[in-house]
């Protein structure tokens, strides 16, 4: 009995390196972010609201690391521009498009007001287990609960953000089809469209705004 014991336990600190090294799960990354998020925005957020760049470049650090840039940038600009695409033009969409996603998010962060966030279960993709999905519920003042799911992808063991859908609007799609259509206006000059992405990220701001009312009437 005591040299099963001792084996037992040889076994679990044998092991413990592994668990403190395992890669955090889906779930655990977007709680984790979450948690770090809610808790600089609680400690400074009224320094914030007055100086918003500082606040950009906070959530930068907070969520940076965890933003498939590389795949949503070239989600975003689907295969039918980026196969033309420099790889110094993608480098500077990928800047841009990174920056106005951390104005776009942020603008709506400022408006937190103690909401009730609840983060769920993760749903890995039966079909690929590099893809998984992470639900989250927030709970608005007047008791309304609005959705939020985010696709998540592991690359090089780290589980990273691809997209995201807010109370029913893609984000990804929505920015995708904002891509397309300014491409198109622009007369498919790609380095135009890239340099202006922070009007195009405004303009989807916009329409999701009015998706939103819209869904609410």
């Amino acid at each position: 009995m005591t040299i099963a014991l001792r084996r037992g336990l040889l076994a679990l600190l044998a092991a413990l390196p592994l668990i403190a090294l395992a890669a955090p799960s889906p779930q655990q990354v977007v709680q984790q972010t979450t948690d770090q998020l809610l808790a600089d925005l609680k400690a400074n957020k009224e320094h914030y609201r007055t100086s918003p760049g500082d606040f950009y470049t906070s959530l930068n650090k907070i969520i940076g690391p965890v933003v498939d840039a590389d795949g949503i940038s070239k989600s975003i600009m689907t295969v039918k521009y980026s196969r033309n695409a420099t790889p110094e033009q993608m480098t500077r969409f990928q800047e841009n498009f990174k920056r106005s996603l951390i104005e776009f998010y942020g603008n709506a962060l400022l408006e937190y007001d103690n909401q009730d966030i609840r983060v769920l279960p993760s749903k890995a993709k039966q079909a690929d287990p590099d893809r998984a999905s992470v639900n989250m519920e927030v709970r608005g003042n007047n008791g309304a609960i609005y959705p939020v799911t985010y696709t998540m992808v592991q690359i090089d063991g780290q589980w990273m953000l691809r997209n995201v859908i807010i109370n029913g609007i893609n984000i990804g799609k929505l920015f995708r089809d904002q891509f397309a259509d300014t491409m198109q206006k622009n007369g498919n000059n790609l380095d135009r469209t890239i340099d202006g992405w922070a009007k195009v990220v405004a303009e989807a701001k916009n329409t999701a705004e009015g998706q939103k009312a819209a869904g609410n009437d």
